[in-house]
């Protein structure tokens, strides 16, 4: 595999803009037009309330999913230490960042390899789709889930990111099939992410069609990669380019709804602008299995281990407050009329 020197540095660039630069997107998640109903007699207790569920057989303790962000430098893996610890602690899935760079360098590998400090958790390996375009196939979606013993493996799709950098790569044509081909021979179930834009009626349809296990929506409202590639970009012609998709994408709220409609059986995991356990119940109520948080998670992660878990603590005692408060004893029971939209007449 020819090794490509940039993504290394990218990496780096990565980490830094989004822990000191303003990165949001100008769209709105959604979320705030949502409220749940509140049941001044719930008829259940708030420490019997079940957030456990099994997910690719294997038991995710909380809905919160520690969502890819990094790998492949040394401040990469001292970050993603701390979040596999906290995850352990916590009962929280966690994905990792892309793993190409320990693909093309597999010197990087350790910066990803985290089951040792988190032997329990549901872990999720991370490669871009886009790769299957670019000479990846099966053999090397299999030697990321096999670097950190996966039980599942992220593809993630970022168009939009890949066409306002410079040295992005653009020939999705023709990538379906070739996902559909890893879908069918993995050993471990595929995740199709995206990266903050949402996926359509349309996307949902033909990835579950094609053999996706889960789609994460991860919609407009959070983090835009678009903003990211703005704080990189080398000249003036570059900024104003990335700049003007910062109003781009399917809010997350709406690429739930897409997915749900488009394909009732798949998984649901989403992310895209969460900042609190209620975003995150919403979004269970809503028909996702998991609400992922990326941004606030890498703050706490470059903080301590302590800031982390509590944070993951915090969220997880809200999601379960939530639950109570509707007279929810679990998940499940959380997605039956629990929630109302702010306009008349729409029950969920």
């Amino acid at each position: 595999m020819p090794d490509n020197p940039l993504t290394t540095s990218r990496k780096t660039d990565h980490i830094r803009i989004n822990l000191e630069e303003n990165v949001r997107s100008g769209l709105s998640t959604g979320l705030e037009r949502y409220r749940f109903v509140h049941q001044a007699l719930p008829e259940v207790n708030l420490d019997e309330v079940n957030l456990s569920q099994s997910i690719f057989g294997k038991a995710a303790r909380i809905p919160i999913l520690i969502s890819s962000m990094t790998g492949g430098t040394p401040e990469a893996a001292a970050l993603n230490r701390v979040l596999a610890e906290a995850a352990e602690q916590t009962g929280a899935p966690m994905g990792v960042g892309s793993q190409r760079a320990a693909i093309e360098k597999p010197e990087l590998a350790d910066t990803f390899r985290v089951r040792r400090f988190a032997p329990h958790i549901l872990l999720f390996a991370n490669l871009g789709a886009i790769q299957l375009n670019y000479h990846y196939g099966v053999e090397e979606c299999q030697r990321a889930v096999d670097m950190i013993e996966a039980d599942a493996l992220i593809l993630h799709f970022n168009a939009l990111q890949e066409a306002v950098q410079p040295e992005g790569e653009t020939a999705f044509g023709g990538l379906l099939q070739k996902v559909e081909t890893v879908c069918r021979k993995l050993s471990a179930p595929v995740i199709a992410k995206e990266v903050g834009w949402g996926f359509s009626l349309e996307d949902a349809r033909r990835l579950a069609d094609a053999g996706a296990a889960a789609i994460d929506v991860a919609g407009a409202g959070g983090t835009s990669w678009s903003q990211v590639e703005m704080h990189r970009a080398k000249t003036e012609s570059q900024r104003r380019l990335a700049a003007a998709f910062v109003d781009w994408g399917i809010p997350t709220t709406e690429a739930i709804q897409n997915v749900r409609r488009a394909a009732p059986e798949i998984l649901i995991f989403a992310s895209g602008g969460l900042r609190s356990g209620v975003d995150v119940a919403k979004c269970l109520a809503l028909g996702a299995s998991l609400g992922g948080l990326a941004g606030p998670l890498l703050q706490t992660a470059a903080q301590s281990l302590e800031a982390t878990v509590q944070l993951l603590n915090d969220l997880r005692r809200e999601v379960q407050i939530c639950l109570f408060a509707t007279g929810a004893p679990d998940i499940a029971a959380l997605r039956n009329g629990k929630l109302i939209a702010n306009m008349p007449g729409n029950l969920l």
